[in-house]
């Protein structure tokens, strides 16, 4: 089956008990046994849930790996991600990273021993170098990234931690499996922030780790279920309604990225625009052949800094002011001053994230009216 297809039938077939086309919302968090340890697969709602169960096996199924986890957020999966790595192991990671990731490594895991280098990801000679100075457990890489969109050549970086016996991670969360498929590019973990393109609606709170290897995934199903940070059975529910429209979904938020993204780079206004679906973009050809198209989500540097920024925000219209990102509406974010708040100044600004940085996710509006009301919030009218 195509993929459009695979999104509404993969690992959800009608439920066998009353033939429902939905998967029913189990909301009890505990289940009969006949015996001691003797039930019917599930047992407590923390370590399983028929919701979840069949939430996991989609995206599974959608990713191409043999172990799907769903988690209560994204920075829940990437700390379950985490605890598989003990005490004095080396991440080696892109220096373009959310927010939260970098707070999550900085500010928590290196006081349990684990050290994690920044490198430029988008280029395979610095990833190698970076893999062979020293002993590294995993290669972690957004792509795209968040918020400069740069990407990484995901099969040319597995080829080469694989080669040092490290793992390779990847957030996926910018493309979504209906625009690339890290696991059929070598990875071994892919993981999501269910929030966004997956649940789609800005309405839930969620997170996701899928495994290659089916080793691993019963690794970080132990994991899962030893931390808890497992999501609710209406969360489980609402992604996987989610999950049945991301392919028109993404289509749509493709062409409304793209409308802008052409808007502002026709304004003297706009000094960069971060978008792979433009030529210009850096990896442009690196798109064309790892993606399915190039997403919502693209940034732009304002000519002026904070002050034009602050003036163009509030100009705008249609775009809501506030962080997060894959819902059908349009949002704009300063990451800066919201997402990447917790980055240091001197780092942010080394690696491109300006106080002249602006990040627009663009919804499923017509895509005329995003375009228009980004032209007329740099003209000032």
């Amino acid at each position: 089956m195509r993929f459009d297809t695979r999104l509404l039938h993969d690992a959800q077939p009608p439920d066998p008990l009353t033939g429902a086309v939905n998967a029913p919302i189990y909301l009890s968090s505990t289940f009969a046994q006949s015996a001691p340890n003797r039930h019917k697969g599930y047992a407590y709602g923390r370590s399983e849930n028929p919701t979840r169960t069949v939430l996991e096996s989609t995206l599974a199924a959608l990713e191409s790996g043999r172990r799907g986890l769903a988690f209560s957020s994204g920075l829940g999966a990437l700390t379950t991600l985490m605890e598989h790595f003990p005490s004095g192991r080396r991440i080696v990671a892109g220096d373009d990273l959310y927010g939260g990731t970098y707070r999550l490594f900085e500010h928590h895991r290196r006081q349990f021993g684990v050290v994690v280098d920044y490198v430029d990801a988008t280029q395979l000679d610095v990833v190698e170098r970076a893999l062979a100075s020293a002993p590294t457990a995993l290669l972690y890489l957004e792509t795209p990234s968040n918020p400069l969109l740069r990407l990484s050549d995901i099969r040319g970086a597995a080829k080469l931690a694989h080669g040092q016996r490290a793992l390779v991670a990847v957030d996926n969360t910018f493309a979504s499996p209906a625009l690339q498929r890290p696991i059929e590019l070598g990875a071994d973990v892919v993981l999501h922030s269910t929030t966004k393109y997956l649940g789609g609606h800005s309405d839930i709170i969620g997170g996701a780790l899928v495994a290659r290897d089916r080793r691993l995934g019963q690794r970080l199903a132990w994991l899962q279920n030893a931390i808890g940070a497992v999501p609710s059975p209406f969360d489980c529910f609402l992604v996987l309604r989610g999950i049945h429209t991301l392919g028109v979904r993404m289509r749509a938020h493709g062409q409304s990225a793209r409308a802008v993204a052409e808007v502002l780079a026709a304004s003297r206004r706009v000094r960069a625009v971060h978008y792979p679906g433009l030529a210009s973009h850096p990896q442009h050809a690196l798109a064309r052949r790892q993606m399915h198209g190039y997403g919502g989500m693209l940034s732009a540097e304002l000519a002026g800094g904070i002050r034009a920024v602050r003036a163009f925000l509030g100009r705008l219209k249609i775009f809501t002011l506030a962080e997060s990102l894959g819902g059908v509406e349009s949002l704009v974010d300063h990451p800066a001053s919201m997402t990447h708040a917790s980055v240091p100044k001197a780092e942010r600004e080394a690696h491109g994230v300006t106080d002249g940085l602006v990040r627009f996710s663009c919804g499923i509006e017509d895509p005329s009216d995003l375009a228009d009301a980004v032209r007329r919030a740099l003209r000032g009218s």
